[in-house]
This record gives structure tokens, C-alpha cells and sequence, in this order.
């Protein structure tokens, strides 16, 4: 029987269990969507149902292969408050608006500035420190119970190995909790008083035990088999270019497209454009920007999405029919706009691809250039599905685009985790596609009259940063 890898990858869309051979080669996928539940406390992830599948889905895979070791890697911005048993509370998610009993300016007081964290004031729960504080203030009963804060990546080990650990990827996710620079907690942990929530400290690549026994008999796992401890999914996708030469910057696309300079400043970051530093798995700050492109593109594609065609693009481009941000209300520079459309809607599916298309484009574009990313660009992730996504960015500023070959980075990054420090491994992955230009007219103009069109909203937002100051 082969020798394989488990990767179980929670993206905030969807939910992935990949078995990975020894070469880093998927042998089998397979995936379920990511519900959220609304019953309850408050909108939650269905953590019971999922483990349900990941079992069921293990069980499965075990009878095709010799399973040796199991990665999770999830989606930032979630934690578990656990006891001995299980959880104390549900897993909060974090596109829920968090009341205003737990006002801004009430968590301001408590949590550390921008300029220690790196990590901006975001809305709804995407700094996973107001969500536990939030927690704290209005179940303080069941938040008192809880021994441990597991990061979501941890949480899934220690389901599975009963060993609590905390890494610093996801710490380091627009979290508050953690000072990368610094490579400790930020004051919000002491100041809340959750130092012994905190386990230790483990490398993302770090074995924490073995599969639990009795999993291990109702799946038909081995019980050798190991669980790592796991790691952020968009670091996740960032393990195969630390290690390489000249300035580059990593496109890592799906629900989120995050722009990370791995060789950028941390002085360009600006806490109102939603730029921020995380935190590598080797504890080194990396300055990004990022919006919610694949939610964006879903909602501009609409649910008949056709691939489009050159001429649909250069259609659209011809009549100036472009898309003005924000089309998902949560993160990147432009959330608190409402998006629309200028010029000719689109009239097909496929000019509605070719619209997302664009759209995605610009705004890549656009953060690319307030994020100062200099040198080779690397897309990775699903937007490398798109025929035209990377193309239209080789042509913006003339820069070097290149594609990964492999179908998902963040279980390419999995199986490198399991491989750690194996350069041989690294060398032995799919080379980069380096991404010819598109034959268009009228780009240059056509990204200009959008950029044009940005600045109302840019200094509308300029005006009220400066108001809330006052």
C-alpha cells in the first residue's frame, strides 16, 4: 500500500481532505462546503459536522493508502475555547457583527496600538481578539470554564492527538494577539487576563503526537500515524518561495487574494487600508494587503459563471464597463463602500466573468501598488483556474508574473511542513509558469478611468478617517 500524507484544509468557503504522495502529488480530493450555523449563541461553525466527515472521509482514504501523518490548516481569524471535554463555547465566526454592547472604542481601550501588532482594527470578528473579548464580557461563565485557547489549525490536532499547542501563524492573522516583531504576546493577552489560556508554543511543522487510539480504530488509521500541529492557510501557501533569491511577492487567491511582499517594508502598512503584518512559520513579520476577491468575483459572476473570452474582456474594456468596490462588506480598503457598477451592465455570463475578472484585477492591482510589492509576482491558489487573471496583471506596470503549477498551494504547503527542511523536496515541485501578456487596447486607459473613478470614494474616506479623529 502507498505511503501517503493527510492534509485538511478548512478554507472559509470550502473544506478539503487531500491524500498526498510521496512526490507532493494529490491522489485523492475530496470536499465539502463550509456551512455556518446561525442557530444558537451566535453563528458558529458546525465543528461536530465537520469532524463527522473528516472520520468518515479518513476512513475512506485509509483502505487507498498507508496514512503516516495528518496536517490541518485552516482559514484565520478563529479560535476554540475548550476545557478537558470539548468546547465551552461554539467556534465563532467571524463574519458575524459583533453587537455594539461590545462598542470600538470600548475594545480600543484594552488592545495594543497598530504600531506594536501590526494588525488592523477590522470590523465584524475579524480581529480574533475582540471575538474573545466580546466572549468574555457576555458569556462569562462559560469563558471562565475554559482552559485553553486553541488557534482553529490547533484546535483540529488536538481533536485529533489530544495535544494543545499554539503557533504563530495564525496568532500573527489581524489577531491583536501577538507582536511579531517582538515575538510575544501582545498586551491585550495580559490585560484580559488569558496568559494561561495560551499553550505552548510549537512550530507549524512540529509532530504533536499520534492519532488518538480510538480514532485511530474507527477510521483504520495507523496508530503511528502523526499529527503535525499545523498552520494559517494563506502561510500555508507561502513555504515554497521563503527560501528563494530577490525580491518577489506572493498572490495567494481564494476567498481572501492576500498580497505578501516577503522581502517588503512594514513602514508602508496603513491601518485604514486593511494592510497588515502576518506572521511567517518562522515568526518573521510579513507585510500584506488583501480584499475578499473570491467573494467578490462570486458575487460579480454570478452563479451561471462562464469563462470568458478575450473578446468579452476587450468588450467590456471598449465600452468602460467597470466595477467600483466593495462587493463583499468585509475587509480590504474599500468595506465600508457599497460596490457599483459604471458604464453598460454586462449582458451575458460570460461578460459577468469578464467583469470579476477585471474587477479582481484592478483591485489586486491596486494593493499591490499601496503595499509597495516590488519585483516578481507569484499567483497561487484558485485564481489560477482563471485563464486571464494573471495575464492582466503582467500587464499592469510591465511587471513578471509567474503561476504555480500545482493544484492548491496551501496542500503543497501541507506536505512541505511534513518534508521540513528537505530542499531536495522543494527543488522537486511543478516549476513556475512564467505568464505571457495578453494582446488588448485600451488597458492602460481603462485601468486610469478606474483609478479616476476611485478617487471620490478615496477621499471620502480620507475625510471621515480625519472626522473620526477629531
Amino acid at each position: 500500500m502507498i505511503d501517503a500524507l493527510a492534509v485538511f484544509d478548512i478554507g472559509k468557503t470550502n473544506i478539503k481532505l487531500s491524500l498526498v504522495d510521496a512526490q507532493g502529488r494529490e491522489l485523492q480530493v475530496r470536499r465539502r462546503a463550509n456551512v455556518v450555523v446561525t442557530a444558537g449563541l451566535y453563528p458558529h461553525h458546525d465543528v461536530d459536522a465537520i469532524e463527522t466527515w473528516l472520520l468518515s472521509t479518513l476512513r475512506e482514504l485509509a483502505q487507498q493508502a498507508h496514512i503516516s501523518a495528518i496536517v490541518p490548516i485552516t482559514h484565520g481569524a478563529t479560535a476554540a475555547l475548550v476545557d478537558d471535554a470539548g468546547l465551552v463555547l461554539p467556534v465563532l465566526d467571524y463574519e458575524h457583527s459583533l453587537p455594539s454592547c461590545i462598542d470600538r472604542p470600548q475594545y480600543d481601550t484594552v488592545r495594543a496600538p497598530f504600531a506594536q501588532t501590526c494588525s488592523p482594527a477590522l470590523g465584524q470578528g475579524l480581529n480574533l481578539g475582540r471575538q474573545l473579548y466580546w466572549q468574555q464580557q457576555t458569556y462569562p461563565d462559560a469563558f471562565h470554564r475554559a482552559r485553553r485557547l486553541l488557534l482553529y489549525p490547533q484546535y483540529w490536532a488536538w481533536r485529533l492527538c489530544g495535544v494543545a499547542a499554539a503557533e504563530v501563524t495564525s496568532l500573527g492573522c489581524h489577531s491583536d494577539l501577538w507582536q511579531a516583531a517582538a515575538g510575544d504576546y501582545s498586551r491585550l493577552v495580559s490585560r484580559c487576563d488569558w496568559q494561561h489560556l495560551m499553550p505552548p508554543l510549537r512550530h507549524a511543522w512540529d509532530e504533536l503526537g499520534t492519532i488518538l487510539p480510538q480514532l485511530a480504530r474507527e477510521t483504520g488509521l495507523p496508530p503511528q500515524c502523526k499529527v503535525l500541529c499545523g498552520v494559517h492557510d494563506s502561510n500555508a501557501s507561502l513555504l515554497r518561495y521563503l527560501e528563494a533569491e530577490g525580491p518577489r511577492t506572493i498572490l495567494s487567491t481564494g476567498t481572501w487574494v492576500i498580497a505578501a511582499a516577503l522581502d517588503g517594508s512594514l513602514e508602508h502598512l496603513q491601518e485604514a487600508s486593511d494592510m497588515l503584518a502576518n506572521t511567517n512559520v518562522l515568526g518573521q513579520p510579513v507585510a500584506c494587503m488583501r480584499f475578499m476577491g473570491g467573494r467578490e468575483f462570486a458575487e460579480l459572476a454570478g452563479t451561471q459563471a462562464n469563462a470568458c473570452s478575450l473578446s468579452d474582456l476587450q468588450g467590456l474594456i471598449d465600452r468602460h464597463s467597470m466595477a467600483l468596490p466593495c462587493f463583499s462588506g468585509c475587509g480590504g480598503p474599500f468595506a465600508a463602500r457599497q460596490g457599483r457598477l459604471l458604464g453598460p451592465a454586462p449582458s451575458n455570463p460570460a461578460e459577468q466573468y469578464a467583469l470579476a475578472t477585471l474587477y479582481c484585477v484592478l483591485m489586486t492591482d491596486f494593493c499591490l501598488e499601496q503595499l509597495n510589492a516590488q519585483g516578481t509576482l507569484v499567483v497561487d491558489g484558485s485564481f489560477t483556474a482563471n485563464p486571464y487573471f494573471s495575464a492582466l496583471l503582467a500587464i499592469a506596470d510591465g511587471r513578471t508574473v509567474y503561476c504555480s503549477q500545482d493544484s492548491s498551494g496551501t496542500t503543497v504547503g501541507g506536505w512541505l511542513l511534513w518534508h521540513w527542511r528537505d530542499t531536495a523536496r522543494v527543488k522537486s515541485l511543478a516549476p513556475l509558469r512564467q505568464i505571457v501578456p495578453p494582446l488588448l487596447t485600451g488597458w492602460e486607459g481603462y485601468r486610469r478611468a478606474w483609478r479616476d473613478a476611485l478617487k471620490p470614494v478615496m477621499e471620502n474616506d480620507r475625510q471621515d478617517q480625519f472626522s473620526a479623529l477629531q
